[in-house]
């Protein structure tokens, strides 16, 4: 739980030698950032009082998250599948729909992925502190994108910093440097898990091809019309809101 954690954010000593405490308190750093699949309710959308809190989030074509996700179940280690009991199982070759399909579809456990989260977001995708993007528009214009983030969270980036993180945003990059791993350091499985050591990911499988449109040529022609069954069901009473999900693009006029 949190109320676990959260003390060894204080006390943890990472593999570099530094208190982790360093990376979560550093005073250079303006704000903090959360990563997280939730979307609102579950996520509330704080709009008044408290702290000044800002919320980007991202969706994505959805047979393109389930091409990405299929792959996805493939590449956790040995490791953490021993501590989750075995979850998540390889992609069997052959299976239609895929497990990873049928988890994300409605009434699937990570349903909230793509068509919770969707869903989730998109009353809010006009409020002043949410920045709702598409993956389609960022690999069409990265560069454009950075630059509307660091607008939105009120950081004044020079070009070269613009550039800088532009090219280290890049897939070319990403799998370049292989940092996308993930580590746990506050794990307290003694035996299981080596926190010096142990990743989630198999080294240079979580980033791919991050191919726009490519989704459906993985799967059968079952599990396209499938998806795209789920798609009208759950986005089909807002027509705009299942083309933006679908393609990304402006948003329509309120």
């Amino acid at each position: 739980t949190w109320a676990d954690q959260k003390p060894r954010l204080n006390t943890t000593i990472l593999a570099n030698g530094r208190n982790m405490k360093y990376y979560w308190d550093n005073p250079t750093y303006p704000f903090r950032i959360f990563k997280s699949h939730y979307a609102p309710p579950v996520l509330p959308v704080r709009k008044k009082g408290g702290k000044k809190i800002k919320y980007l989030a991202m969706t994505r074509n959805g047979i393109d998250v389930a091409a990405s996700m299929n792959l996805f179940y493939s590449s956790f280690t040995q490791e953490f599948r021993n501590m989750w009991g075995g979850w998540p199982g390889d992609a069997v070759k052959g299976a239609d729909p895929p497990q990873a399909v049928k988890d994300l579809l409605p009434g699937g456990p990570i349903e909230s992925f793509h068509f919770g989260y969707a869903k989730g977001w998109w009353p809010y995708r006009n409020d002043p502190n949410v920045l709702l993007l598409h993956y389609t528009d960022a690999r069409k214009d990265l560069k454009g994108h950075v630059a509307k983030i660091a607008k939105f969270l009120e950081v004044d980036l020079t070009k070269v910093e613009l550039e800088t993180v532009t090219e280290r945003c890049s897939l070319e990059h990403m799998k370049k440097v292989n940092r996308f791993r993930y580590k746990m350091p506050l794990n307290q499985d003694k035996g299981m898990w080596d926190v010096d050591k142990s990743c989630l990911i198999v080294s240079g499988a979580l980033t791919n091809t991050g191919g726009v449109g490519t989704g459906a040529a993985k799967f059968s022609d079952k599990v396209v019309a499938l998806w795209k069954k789920a798609e009208e069901d759950e986005f089909g009473h807002n027509p705009a809101m299942l083309k933006w999900v679908r393609e990304g693009g402006e948003f329509p006029a309120v």
